[in-house]
Parts: C-alpha cells; sequence; structure tokens
C-alpha cells in the first residue's frame, strides 16, 4: 500500500457501469485514502435502497438526496470519492465537485455498459428495455462529464489498468500544483 499522498480529494464520475465503485476501491487503497460511495452513503442515511427512494419519491427526491450528501462528502479530506451516474445532474453540483477535488470522468461504449449493467434489479433507471435506455441516458447526458480533469475509457479495460491511468493524470497534476 502507497502512503498517503495528502493530495486532493479524487472524484469518480461516469455513467452507471462504466466502473467507478470497482476502481475507486483500487485508487483509495493505493492513495490510503478512504473510498466513500456515494450511493451506499445515501442508502445508509436514508435507511433505504435507491429503488425505495425512486419508488416512493421519484428521481426529483433522490437528486435532492444526493447533492445534499454529496456536498457534505466534498468537506471531507482524503477521499476517493464514487458518485452516481447522475449526480452531475443536478445545478452547481458539477461545479462543487470541480471545487472539491480531482474529477475523473469514467466513459464506456453503450454496449460494455449494457454488458455490465443491463441486467441489474438495483438500476431503477434501467427498468423495462435496458439497451434502449442506456443508449437513451448516453444522449441525454452527452457533454455533462466533460467538466472533468480527465477522462478515461474503461471500455475493454481492467480496473487496474484504470487505476492506473487515473493515478497518472492525479499525481500529475498534484505535481503541477505544488510546484
Amino acid at each position: 500500500m502507497a502512503e498517503s499522498s495528502s493530495g486532493p480529494n479524487l472524484i469518480l464520475i461516469g455513467m452507471m457501469g462504466t466502473g467507478k465503485s470497482t476502481v475507486g476501491q483500487l485508487l483509495a487503497r493505493e492513495l490510503n485514502f478512504r473510498l466513500l460511495d456515494l450511493d451506499e452513503r445515501i442508502e445508509e442515511r436514508e435507511g433505504r435502497s435507491i429503488p425505495e427512494i425512486f419508488a416512493r419519491g421519484g428521481e426529483e427526491e433522490f437528486r435532492r438526496i444526493e447533492s445534499r450528501e454529496l456536498l457534505l462528502a466534498l468537506r471531507e479530506k482524503e477521499l476517493v470519492l464514487s458518485t452516481g451516474g447522475g449526480a452531475v445532474l443536478a445545478p452547481g453540483n458539477a461545479e462543487a465537485m470541480g471545487k472539491g477535488g480531482y474529477v475523473a470522468a469514467l466513459t464506456a461504449t453503450a454496449e460494455e455498459l449494457v454488458s455490465r449493467v443491463g441486467q441489474d434489479p438495483n438500476r431503477p433507471l434501467l427498468a423495462g428495455d435496458a439497451s434502449e435506455r442506456i443508449h437513451r441516458l448516453l444522449r441525454e447526458r452527452a457533454g455533462a462529464y466533460g467538466f472533468a480533469d480527465c477522462t478515461i475509457d474503461t471500455t475493454g479495460r481492467s480496473a487496474a489498468e484504470v487505476r492506473d491511468l487515473i493515478l497518472m493524470h492525479y499525481r500529475g497534476s498534484v505535481f503541477k500544483r505544488n510546484s
């Protein structure tokens, strides 16, 4: 395990299924940072699952809760923050993430996303035809992740390869800030 680099928080954004949670675990271990999965924190604090939040309050209530928890998380230090795919959608969240740390966007092809999460019952936005919904979400969110400090395509890459690419960009950025 590496020593803590005491750099800025590392924030992972991107569509569901791009590998944020898996890569986040590897990054936290390598940097000796704490991993915070925003969706897990929401479920813990709300005492209900994300599908339950969507079923009772809809996407609007979920996004309100998500924004609140995101802003609280960004106050923490030495953190790898794995966000939900739509965390960038609420007004002000992208700006807060940009100020709150180094932002890495993970991408993947629609086909890769369908193969990774198309059958996941815990993805309320994919209910019905997952392939059609993923294609629609990709169209709707085109450009939403463009504020990131780096963008990594995870298609066909192992989680370790994605981790290493992010670390190369992250450490380069930290070095520039400190010189």
